[in-house]
């Protein structure tokens, strides 16, 4: 029988985080991951500070340095009738050495995850491994006056290989890391609560030129938003259509699709003939949703696992890094010890569950008071100077600019890893 104190399903962002980290404690981690390399495009590739300065405290920083990348540090938005680009988030205004987002694939932060892990001995990664489900240790509750029902202990899963063989993995603990289509979520318990979303998301690319904005900059349309991130060479887009509509919208034409874009980015209208057909935008189904419960004996659910973000503000990443950060503080002493109670895995969520609802509030509070109105037509925040009000009052207010600044570097709470891992 195949034994691991924990185990770790998904080796995305947050599960290489923990993975990493344990391991440098010296507790005994294996990492299953399904897919057999890393190698998928439009997947989050935004490093925060808060992550630059986890690396840093892990000694990797100069590794991570030498990776291609683009450093963005500014939100620029159209305002005014002109529509003149306007900076209203500035993270190099912000103290400290990383005052600035590194755009990074997603592959090549987890290669180097994975390749200082893989120096630990007691690390372990299976890729072309799929977990299928749970292993339970079940026990009966005595009859009483409520009707017995069976609880017990998930003591690892069963999983499956790409070339069809099976097996089990038991573990002290195992953490769903598996994202927002987790394992964890089947089970009932754990109770998900869902938020409603009023978009979908196309995402795509089109070439940059020099003399283009940088960093992030946004376009507004007629029922049209769109976000596009400074990638060099290369605009990485996302268009925000209104939920459920891909399919008509795709029926409608592309043509129409770029005269939408055209007017809402007019200083990108030579470009948009780059796409060559709908092959190059694909479709993300926005998701905001979380568990009731992260955890029972012997399980617990981190990053998109415990709460699927919307692409808003983009902290999605940092969200699941910094809960890895976080359990691994809590759960070194209870994994080398042996076991790991109740106590130990509630600790993990009441430590996160408040930034991640704060987030989700934010998010929802931008969904229904400027992506709805708008991709239906009507002005954010029910009024065109409101909304200007707001922006110039952050925009010039010196205190004020600085808290969509940190919010996007550091999220509501920054979080150390154990002692035992920083090099």
């Amino acid at each position: 029988m195949e034994r691991t104190t924990c185990c770790v399903v998904g080796a995305g962002p947050a599960g290489m985080v923990l993975g990493l980290l344990l391991a440098r404690a010296g507790v005994a981690v294996t990492v299953l991951e399904k897919h057999g390399d890393f190698l998928r495009d439009f997947r989050g590739d935004t490093v925060h500070p808060s992550t630059l300065a986890l690396l840093e405290d892990l000694g990797l920083a100069e590794r991570f340095a030498r990776l291609p990348q683009r450093r963005v540090t500014t939100v620029q938005l159209p305002l005014g009738p002109d529509r003149s680009l306007v900076t209203v988030g500035n993270i190099g205004v912000l103290r400290g050495k990383y005052n600035y987002i590194a755009m990074v694939p997603q592959w090549e932060l987890l290669n180097l995850l994975v390749d200082e892990a893989g120096r630990e001995p007691s690390f372990s990664l299976r890729m072309n491994t799929e977990a299928t489900s749970f292993l339970m240790e079940r026990t009966e509750v005595p009859p009483g006056r409520a009707k017995p029902r069976a609880r017990g202990r998930v003591t690892g899963v069963r999983y499956r290989t790409s070339d069809g063989r099976t097996g089990e993995l038991r573990a002290t603990l195992t953490v769903a890391c598996d994202g927002r289509s987790s394992l964890a979520r089947s089970l009932p318990e754990l109770g998900l609560r869902k938020f409603t979303c009023p978009m979908d998301a196309w995402w795509f690319r089109l070439p940059r030129r020099e003399g283009d904005p940088n960093g992030l900059v946004g376009g507004v349309g007629d029922r049209f938003l769109t976000a596009m991130i400074d990638r060099g060479d290369y605009w990485q887009c996302a268009a925000l259509i209104s939920k459920g509509t891909d399919t008509q919208r795709r029926a409608a034409g592309l043509d129409r699709f770029m005269g939408a874009f055209m007017a809402a980015v007019p200083w990108l209208a030579d470009r948009v003939h780059a796409l060559g057909s709908w092959d190059d935008v694909k479709l993300l189904d926005v998701r905001l949703d979380r568990l009731r419960r992260w955890h029972r004996p012997g399980l617990l659910c981190i990053g998109d696992a415990a709460h699927a973000m919307s692409p808003v503000f983009g902290i999605g990443i940092n969200l699941a890094v910094e809960d890895a950060v976080a359990a691994a503080r809590y759960l070194v002493e209870p994994l080398l010890g042996g076991t790991v109670g109740l106590r130990a895995v509630r600790r993990v969520q009441r430590r996160r569950w408040p930034t991640t609802a704060a987030t989700q509030a934010l998010q929802r509070f931008a969904h229904t008071n400027v992506i709805e109105p708008v991709l239906s037509g009507r002005p954010a925040f029910g009024d065109p100077k409101r909304a200007r009000r707001l922006i110039e009052l952050i925009t010039t207010s010196r205190w004020l600019n600085r808290l969509p600044a940190y919010f996007l570097a550091y999220g509501a709470l920054r979080e150390r890893p154990p002692a035992a891992s920083v090099r």
